[in-house]
């Protein structure tokens, strides 16, 4: 029983495998959320495997607490897998910088958490680490995109914990938060106030000077660049003999804080000096030698002296923004050198070197090494307060010193105490005393108390030092006037300061004494005079004393004496006569600096404090205070202020003579603390003013002074005074209201209506005063009293009722005119905003007053639409108050509050939403925040406030106005979101989901009054209604509500917290529908649209449920039309529309399942209910089921590059579809031209005139009507459209050379011109474009196309080619090669089937994909040429042999019968496929779907006479070239006739006469029924004699001087050709021909004689020596040719090459050359064996005694036969039914010559000596049904496929009795080779072994090469042959070793035709060898064979039915071919 497990969160402690049903795989450290339990098992999922939910077991989890977990830590883990993901993305993306920034990142997010997690720090360095954590994950998600959270500290907030308005305000912090962010988490944090205050951390890290024996002291103090003054005292660190480490006395020793540091102390002008000194000897010599003397340095007295100083510029650090807060600076170190000059200047150095004076000193060299820094420190700079500095940074402080500012800092907190006086010993000036030399004069400080007693503990000569009783300082040699310029603190109990004295007693120190120094002198200085003013800041001379005698030294003695010229203590006399002297010359100079907030030095001040003892100084001292310095009064505020209120006015309260001076002195003391320098006073003030302020009576004068200001202020000459008055209206009124207070205590609340009497007339005069026009002087004036308001409203709030202070705020607001100046209306509407943030608002009472008064100025100035941003912050303010007050008084909401918010809703929420939709067409920096206040307001309403809103709106039941409100809301609502809340930043998604749940909760209050106001008969509106359904569409398809698009946890994230808001919008459309009724109609079909985006959201109930509704609106039409056409129309119109507007592949996934589902609940609701409109409903549900496929199609390959031929293919499915099946002529044309477009990127020319062809043919040469074109709104008369297309249709098929198809309509525009329009201009124009194109179609050179037939099988194809057939029409000089790459292109995750057989049902309905690639031929039609009465030219006729075809044919040769291993032509058949597709090519596609397919087989005899009639027929063709142009290359003719000759004596004929002229083939099973076919057969084959007859006669005609040997040689070689025809048939005989002459001697004689002499055995068939199997009778080769011609090895079925053989050297008189055969393009080097399925393979090269790569290899097969991936067999029909006349010849011309080859691998040129071959003659039925053939036979129909262009007569003509077979000698190699050497499913030939072939004479076609031009027949070099293979002498493939891998191997031919084919594709991986002829033609490679005189090689039987063509793997080189005997 599963349990709801309440959301918990656990974490799998080990891996599971999840290895049952259900089960959810973990990995340890997965987190899990878990939905629901049992007893052992969890169930849910894991946020890593996206949407996935299982089952695992409870023992495998930790289940933890979430109210435990860190937020922050847990925002970590979050951040953590989300940024993982991306993380790895830029990975692949190769994005490396991201990448690697983004994983430190992540490292230090990791380790941080895991600082979170070990809960070791204190709660103040927690919080700063989770500062710094979420410094980067803002960073981060800034960085890559990502949405912004918003927090509150670093802590996100929660959306629904607080109003949208606080939502947007911490929305724009957090922004700004991460804009400053960085990657270190360094945070630049912008704050409302400037930092006042820093402090300086400092550490002294090295020191690197050693002074020789001594210690050493070094001071450190900041100091002020541009005063040259110190900014500190002097700090100390002391530095032993040794070394800095091992004279510390205690730990941080050398560590201080230098504090207080202001804005304007840190400047560029701001340095640290360092003041050294030596302690020891006066003279370093003298240490030196007492340390050397006594190992140690003596006990005798030691004196600090200067040694040196350095200065560093801390301008760097003090470049600080003080209006940023940065959570801590760096802390960096520094090093600066030391330098030093004459003891006389030593006080002057510090500035010396700042100046750079640097002529009066020089460096110290630290130690002798010259790498030393000198002083080597650490600087940071910390922030804030001193109390927050410690808190923030509290390990720096601890232990720390604390250095002292000499000064109070820029902020004095009230607590701050501090008695410091600062004494700095300057100089003195001593007489010389009759001595030669100056003293070296040691000063001793000393403080005493007036009875002469030494005071303790206040005394420091630097901070770092312990306090002393006395201070001695420095001493500089031999001086009398020294400078020692050395600073003291002093810091003396308050109450012994006023009696205490400081004593300097002055010392000369001898270098010889052993002795203490002896006193001389002395001077004193008295801290406190008698008045109470203490000693003040400046320079003092002080009188010298002298004495020796340090028992004189008597207080009681020289107290009584003046210690500096004008001392005006009492007890002080001039008079020195007794004890002591005084020189006139000698003096001490000393400077002091009180810094205390105990103490004052300023008489004013204390003559104030102490005014009645001196009332007749009164005057005097108030006009003193007003000089005083800030921090003087402050320090004795409570103090002053009683002075000041106990002489404002008299005991009855009256006003006094000093009253007037009083108040301004209160007054400016009051505008002092505003300042942000005592900021931190207004609590004193506070506190002073709730507990120690006691004058009952001063509220009357107050108010009169104030008043008194405010009716004085225009004649005012100084404004200052009044300024500073009505700033501090606060202070005043907190005293008028606490003295009133006061009064009232004591007097039981007397006089309470006078008092509000004066009240009421100071308002009154207040408000006069901001009535006053204004002007420059009275402006601030008048900003200072409205910037005042809202505090002394406040403090009213318990003295006045609420009413009275409302009247009173309102008055005063008003009296601002209207006019009046911006500053004025800025300060009002602060003054307003002052209202609403104060305590006033808070209470139920003062809130609505002061409610109303803002609702009505923000009213005036929305209106306006002027200062928005302060209007939008008032709202913004007034909003986040009403939330907070609604959120507390949750459970029962008051009264009051709901009056308020019915208020706020009334007077702002439609000018608010007027004002927003104006400002929305501009860019206005406010609309965010005035949307989010929109939002705010909305958010507080509830369906009471909108019920009481809505009858505010109709009054006496007029809804206008409500209707007005209603359009302008939705239409604002609809615009934000149309624009997916294009306010907010795109980041903002918390914020936009927030103000979308708002926004969907106040649209179902808005849809109330649309139902109950304006539904009904008569106040029904149509338009309202609409643009309530389109705002709630586009609320259902706005971005951000996409949830599919997210990942999985913040989808999750997002649902968990508001839930799939769609769902609920669209149940609340349906609501809305169904309301409708009887007006549905009028939203028919518009709602169409809007539905169907609605069935895209992924909820199955709301789909089911919005899909009813297009069954409720059909019946609707239906009933009221009484047809739904309109609904048909629009739903095809919207769903064409949804698709091309390119919806997210998941919605159109979506919309294809809810189509689906459509269709299924629109049958079902037919069906069921029965409707009379059953029929058309059913027949439209399945047209748009239809449309839908193909639309989403189309959607699929919308984009790409690579998709664009599958978009024409959806296109014009599209097209057709719009056109048949329902008729929308609009969007026919448009996806005409759509189609248009694709085919001019692709250069489709032709096709793209055929498509505007489409859109021609609707219109009319006889309509005016103005016709308009998709994306085109010119109109135009319909003929001037159609004209217009036709020119355009012209230059295209000018441009696709279609040249045919443009002539018609040439003719039809000739007609409109001269018949209709009668425009002969244009006439001309086009009927000589006519004539140019007559012209092309016999001049231009055009490229003809090759056609293939590819299948697409497998489910995983789209839906349009799924399973189909196609043929492709190829791009200009496209072979298969380039087709199949581009194809795969197209569908890169296709594999290509390696044959072509039919695929079987596990590739159709597998989920993958094939492609299955052939070549096809196509079957000419011409209708045009049926016509004609003369031969048609071959330009002409030829076009119609490869365009207009929608039948093409490929074959498969196969066999049938008992095979005959001798001669194989009698039983192969030949198996015909012919495809018949949709419509001819070329059409509107390159491409047409198959739509027929059918088969035929051939029989052997009608398969022969095909062959010879072809050839016979392009013989023909030859001669008729020849005879029109006679000086055409004569190259091709010679070939051919060579070829045709050659080939018969080879014996090709001969193999036809054995297998079908003799009785015995007439009377077997296969010749049944023969005859005729093979009467046939004889007539073609005496035909093509008489034709070799007319061709050789011309050749001698034609043939030059180089060409005559050959011409002869062919004259003998066909003398011997009839000769072995005798016996057929009647030859014509011409006694006179050349034919009839007698034959030279062959040259084989001498071949024959060598071989017989070098054979050893008498025997043919005897294997002793191989050159025997090449003795032969020559005679019998002419005269016998049914006869085997020469012996054969009965134990080898094959004949062998021999070293000997090939090697054996002719002279030129031998037998004209057999020409080369053309190399394929794709020929294969190596002689490996090549297992492919589909094309031949080459034989091997020989090695080990044959000649590698000769060039005299045997002709290659014909191309009707050659091997080819399309389906390569030669016979063509146009009908197969009828026809005896031979098809027309079809040649393309190119480069200028022209030739028969059929299916060539590559363009041969005229220089080509086998370019040309006759075409094929028709089988016998065919010739009797008298039909008429076009046979289309493309002249390059094998480039690229590797197929050879040998002509089929060289291949017939072999010898065919110069192969016999035994399978009893066929080595394993042969065998292996021989099994893929098959004829393919499609035609195609696959080679024999090169051990299988019959040897032939190299040295006869190396002789053959004389009898021509070189340069007319370039023969290539032989490829180098490989070392892995090798071919003995036996024709076995032999290993390198040189042994027969089994020579000893049985195998028959029988047994090889049942074989499987092999599929091992090395082929494909290797790269052909080819070269290239002249003309830039590639040939095969010949392979070396032997012949004897020119017998060719035939191959042996071709396997029945092996179905092996691999269509596309077109790498293997050419074939031989079985044939018939005649034609080459």
């Amino acid at each position: 029983m599963w349990i709801p497990s309440n959301n918990k969160y656990g974490v799998a402690i080990h891996n599971w495998h999840g290895e049952v049903r259900f089960g959810l795989p973990l990995d340890v450290g997965d987190s899990v959320d878990i939905v629901e339990e049992c007893t052992h098992w969890y169930r849910g999922s894991c946020p890593r495997k996206s949407r996935s939910v299982g089952i695992f077991p409870k023992t495998y989890i930790h289940i933890k607490d979430l109210s435990k977990i860190d937020p922050v830590v847990a925002e970590c883990t979050q951040v953590l897998r989300e940024w993982s993901e991306i993380w790895k993305r830029l990975f692949v993306d190769r994005e490396t910088y991201k990448f690697q920034t983004l994983r430190k990142v992540m490292f230090s997010i990791l380790e941080s958490r895991r600082e979170l997690l070990s809960a070791t720090m204190t709660q103040d360095q927690t919080l700063e680490l989770q500062m710094v954590v979420v410094s980067k994950i803002d960073w981060g998600n800034r960085k890559l995109g990502l949405d912004l959270v918003p927090r509150i500290g670093p802590l996100a907030v929660d959306p629904h914990g607080i109003g949208i308005v606080k939502l947007y305000n911490v929305h724009v912090s957090s922004a700004d938060n991460a804009k400053a962010s960085s990657s270190r988490g360094t945070l630049r944090r912008k704050t409302q106030r400037k930092i006042l205050t820093h402090h300086l951390y400092f550490c002294m890290r090295d020191f690197g000077h050693r002074i020789g024996g001594d210690d050493a002291e070094v001071y450190f103090m900041l100091y002020d660049g541009s005063r040259m003054r110190p900014l500190s005292e002097r700090f100390l660190v002391k530095i032993s003999k040794d070394g800095l480490s091992n004279y510390i006395e205690k730990l941080h020793s050398n560590c201080t804080v230098f504090t207080d540091l202001g804005a304007a102390d840190l400047n560029e002008d701001l340095h640290l000096v360092a003041i050294v000194m030596r302690v020891g000897k006066i003279i370093q010599s003298d240490s030196i030698k007492k340390v050397e003397k006594n190992g140690s340095s003596g006990h005798g007295p030691t004196y600090r002296r200067p040694f040196g100083v350095g200065v560093l510029s801390l301008g760097d650090i003090a470049q600080f923004d003080s209006s940023l807060e940065q959570a801590s600076s760096e802390e960096r170190e520094y090093s600066f050198k030391l330098y030093q000059s004459e003891e006389k200047d030593f006080h002057l150095l510090p500035e010396l070197i700042i100046k750079k004076s640097s002529g009066k000193y020089s460096p110290i060299q630290a130690g002798g090494n010259q790498n030393t820094q000198g002083i080597v420190v650490s600087l940071k700079l910390l922030h804030g307060g001193l109390g927050q500095a410690r808190q923030e940074q509290p390990l720096l402080f601890q232990g720390s010193t604390i250095t002292r500012k000499m000064g109070f800092p820029d902020v004095i907190m009230p607590g701050d105490v501090r008695n410091d006086l600062f004494l700095t010993l300057e100089r003195g000036e001593f007489e010389r005393g009759g001595k030669n030399t100056g003293k070296n004069i040691l000063v001793t400080v000393v403080v005493l108390d007036v009875t002469g007693n030494v005071l303790t503990d206040c005394l420091w000569g630097a901070s770092g030092m312990d306090t002393q009783p006395h201070y001695r300082s420095m001493i500089l040699y031999h001086q009398n006037a020294p400078s020692w310029n050395e600073m003291l603190r002093l810091s003396v109990p308050i109450d012994k300061f006023a009696t205490a004295h400081v004593r300097f007693e002055f010392r000369h120190c001898s270098t010889r004494d052993k002795t203490e120094p002896k006193l001389f002198a002395f001077s004193f200085a008295r801290l406190m005079d008698t008045s109470g003013a203490t000693l003040g800041d400046g320079q003092h001379e002080l009188y010298v004393y002298k004495c020796e005698d340090p028992a004189k030294l008597q207080a009681s003695n020289y107290l009584r004496l003046q210690c500096r010229p004008r001392d005006s203590h009492p007890q002080a006399k001039n008079d020195c006569s007794g004890c002591y002297s005084r020189s006139s010359k000698e003096v001490f100079v000393l400077r002091s600096l009180l810094c205390s907030t105990k103490l004052t030095q300023n008489a004013d001040l204390l003559s104030l404090l102490q005014w009645r003892a001196h009332p007749e100084t009164i005057q005097e001292s108030l006009t003193g205070v007003l000089r005083l310095n800030d921090e003087e009064l402050v320090k004795f505020l409570q103090d002053v202020l009683d002075a000041l209120f106990a002489m404002f006015s008299n005991e009855e309260g009256n006003s006094t003579q000093h009253s007037g001076l009083v108040f301004h002195v209160l007054v400016s003391i009051f505008s002092l603390l505003q300042s942000n320098k005592f900021q931190h006073f207004r609590p004193v003030m506070n506190e002073y003013i709730e507990n120690h302020f006691a004058a009952a009576l001063v509220y009357k004068g107050l108010i009169t002074s104030v008043e008194h200001m405010a009716v004085f202020m225009t004649k005012a000459e100084h404004p200052d005074p009044f300024q500073k008055c009505f700033g501090s209206l606060e202070y005043i009124f907190k005293l008028l209201i606490q003295s009133r207070r006061l009064f009232a205590r004591a007097t039981g609340g007397q006089y309470e209506d006078s008092f509000r009497r004066d009240l009421h007339s100071l308002f009154t005069a207040l408000n006069g005063m901001l009535s006053v026009p204004s002007y420059d002087v009275i402006i601030p004036t008048q900003e200072a009293l409205l910037n005042s308001t809202g505090v002394v409203l406040e403090q009213l709030k318990d003295t006045l009722p609420a009413p009275e202070l409302g009247m009173l705020a309102r008055n005063m607001l008003d009296a601002i005119p209207r006019g009046a100046p911006i500053r004025l209306i800025q300060a009002k509407l602060h003054a307003v905003k002052d209202l609403v943030s104060g305590e006033l608002f808070h209470e139920d009472d003062s809130r609505t007053v002061v409610l109303s008064v803002a609702c009505k100025h923000l009213r005036m100035h929305l209106s306006r639409r002027d200062e928005l941003r302060l209007c939008a912050e008032i709202l913004s303010e007034i909003l986040s108050q009403l939330y907070d007050l609604q959120r507390e008084q949750r459970d029962k909401v008051t009264n009051t509050l709901q009056h308020d918010l019915d208020s706020l809703c009334k007077n702002i929420l439609g000018i608010l939403i007027r004002t927003i939709s104006i400002i929305m067409e501009g860019s206005n920096a406010v609309l965010p925040q005035l949307v989010a206040c929109l939002l705010g307001l909305l958010q507080l309403l509830d369906e009471t406030h909108y019920k009481r809103y809505w009858d505010e709106l109709t009054p006496y039941k007029d809804p206008r106005d409500l209707k007005e409100f209603l359009s302008k809301s939705l239409l604002v609502y609809e615009e934000l979101l149309t624009q997916d809340w294009l306010v907010f930043p795109n980041d903002w998604l918390v914020m936009k989901l927030a103000a979308n749940d708002v926004l969907r909760i106040s649209l179902e209050e808005f849809a109330k009054p649309l139902v109950y106001r304006f539904l009904g008969p008569q106040a029904f509106d149509s338009q309202l209604w609409w643009s309530y359904f389109s705002l709630a569409v586009s609320f259902l398809t706005q971005p951000s509500l996409q949830l599919e698009q997210y990942r999985e946890p913040k989808r999750l994230k997002i649902l968990h917290s508001h839930g799939d808001m769609r769902v609920l919008m669209g149940f609340q459309i349906l609501s809305m529908w169904s309301q409708l009724g009887e007006q549905k109609l009028h939203f028919i079909p518009s709602m169409v649209g809007p539905f169907l985006e609605v069935t895209l959201v992924p909820e199955p109930a709301l789909r089911k449920a919005t899909l009813t509704v297009f069954y409720d609106m059909m019946q609707c039409e239906q009933a009221a039309r009484g047809s739904f056409r309109l609904v048909e129309s629009e739903l095809i119109d919207k769903l064409d529309l949804l698709i091309s507007e390119n919806k997210g592949d998941d919605e159109y996934r979506e919309l294809f399942s809810t189509m689906e589902h459509l269709s299924l609940v629109l049958l079902e609701k037919v069906q069921l209910e029965n409707p009379n409109w059953k029929d058309a409903g059913i027949a439209f549900i399945a047209s748009v089921t239809r449309l839908l496929e193909r639309l989403l199609d189309y959607r699929s390959v919308m984009q790409g590059e690579e998709n664009r031929d599958k978009r024409m293919t959806c296109t014009v499915n599209l097209l057709n579809f719009y056109k048949n099946e329902i008729n929308r002529k609009e969007m026919y044309l448009r996806y005409i031209y759509k189609l248009h477009n694709l085919h001019l990127q692709a250069e489709n020319y032709t096709e793209a005139g055929y498509t505007l062809k489409l859109y021609a043919s609707m219109l009319s040469w006889d309509r005016e009507t103005q016709s308009f074109a998709p994306f085109d709104n010119s109109g135009q008369p319909e003929w001037q459209r159609k004209e217009r297309l036709y020119h355009e249709i012209l230059k295209y098929f000018d441009k696709g050379k279609c040249w045919e198809k443009g002539i018609p309509l040439c003719k039809e525009l000739a007609q409109l011109y001269e018949t209709r329009r009668f425009d002969y201009n244009k006439l001309s124009e086009i009927l000589i474009l006519e004539a140019k194109f007559f012209q092309n179609i016999l001049t231009q050179l055009r490229p003809e196309p090759e056609y293939f037939r590819v299948g697409f099988y497998g489910m995983g194809l789209p839906l349009f080619v799924r399973n189909k057939q196609f043929v492709y029409r190829g791009l200009e000089y496209e072979r298969i090669a380039a087709f199949t790459q581009r194809l795969q292109t197209e569908f890169p995750s296709a594999q290509i089937l390696g044959n072509n057989s039919p695929p079987d049902n596990t590739i159709l309905n597998g989920p993958e994909q094939y492609i299955q690639i052939s070549n096809v031929r196509p079957v000419g039609d011409a209708q045009a040429l049926k016509t004609a009465m003369v031969p048609v030219p071959e330009k002409i006729s030829r076009f119609y042999e490869v365009n207009d075809v929608t039948r093409f044919i490929y074959d498969r040769p196969m066999y049938k019968g008992p095979i005959d291993k001798d001669n194989e032509f009698k039983s192969l058949w030949i198996e015909r496929t012919i495809l018949e597709i949709s419509s001819p090519l070329p059409g509107i596609l390159r491409w047409f779907e198959v739509k027929h397919k059918s088969m035929q087989e051939l029989t052997p005899v009608e398969y022969a006479c095909e062959i010879i009639g072809n050839a016979s027929k392009d013989l023909s063709e030859l001669i008729v070239q020849y005879r029109r142009d006679q000086k055409k290359n004569i190259n091709p003719f010679s070939m051919r006739l060579q070829g045709t000759i050659d080939a018969n004596v080879m014996g090709g004929i001969s193999k036809y006469q054995e297998a079908f002229f003799s009785d015995q083939f007439l009377k077997s099973p296969q010749g049944a029924g023969q005859q005729a076919n093979v009467q046939r057969l004889k007539a073609l084959i005496l035909e093509q004699i008489q034709i070799l007859e007319q061709a050789l006669e011309l050749h001698g005609q034609l043939a030059p001087s180089g060409v005559q040997p050959l011409h002869n040689r062919l004259l003998e070689r066909f003398s011997q050709l009839k000769q072995s025809l005798s016996g057929m048939g009647r030859l014509k005989r011409n006694s006179e021909s050349i034919v009839n002459t007698p034959l030279p001697p062959l040259p084989t004689e001498q071949r024959s004689t060598q071989a017989a002499a070098s054979s050893s055995s008498p025997n043919p068939s005897s294997n002793s020596n191989a050159n025997s199997n090449y003795v032969y009778d020559l005679d019998e080769i002419y005269t016998r040719p049914g006869d085997t011609l020469r012996p054969v090895d009965p134990h080898n079925s094959y004949q062998t090459l021999s070293k000997e053989s090939l090697t054996i050297p002719l002279d030129d008189t031998l037998a004209p050359p057999v020409p080369n055969r053309p190399r394929s393009q794709n020929f294969l080097t190596n002689g490996a064996a090549i297992d492919s399925p589909e094309v031949p393979p080459k034989r091997q090269p020989l090695t080990g005694g044959g000649v590698a790569g000769s060039p005299n290899a045997p002709p290659l097969p014909p191309r009707g036969i050659t091997p080819d991936k399309r389906a390569s067999n030669p016979m063509i029909f146009n009908d197969f039914g009828a026809g005896d006349s031979v098809g027309r010849r079809h040649s393309a011309q190119q480069q200028q010559h022209q030739h028969g080859q059929k299916y060539s691998v590559v363009d041969i040129s005229f220089d080509d000596p086998e370019a040309d071959q006759q075409p094929h003659s028709l089988p016998p039925n065919l010739q009797e049904a008298g039909g008429h053939l076009n046979v289309c036979f493309a002249p390059n129909d094998f480039r690229d496929s590797g197929i050879s262009t040998t002509s089929s007569r060289e291949l017939n003509h072999m010898n065919l009795n110069n192969l016999s077979e035994d399978s009893s000698s066929i080595s394993v190699s042969t065998v292996h080779h021989r099994d893929h050497c098959r004829i393919s499913s499609n035609g195609s030939l696959e080679m024999q072994p090169a051990a299988a072939l019959s040897s032939m004479n190299i040295t006869q076609r190396e002789s053959s090469t004389s009898s021509f031009d070189v340069e007319d027949f370039p023969v290539p070099p032989p490829p180098i042959p490989p070392k892995s293979l090798a071919v003995s002498s036996n024709g076995v493939v032999a290993n390198e070793d040189g042994h027969s891998p089994n020579p000893n191997t049985h195998n028959h031919s029988n047994n090889n035709h049942h074989s499987h084919h092999h599929h091992n594709h090395s082929h494909l991986m290797q790269q052909p060898q080819s070269q290239q002829n002249g003309d830039g033609d590639v040939y095969s490679s010949p392979q070396p064979q032997q012949m004897n005189g020119l017998a060719g090689v035939l191959p042996p039987p071709l396997p029945s039915a092996v179905e092996t063509g691999q269509a596309i793997a077109a790498t293997t080189s050419s074939s031989n071919h079985p044939h018939d005997g005649g034609t080459f």
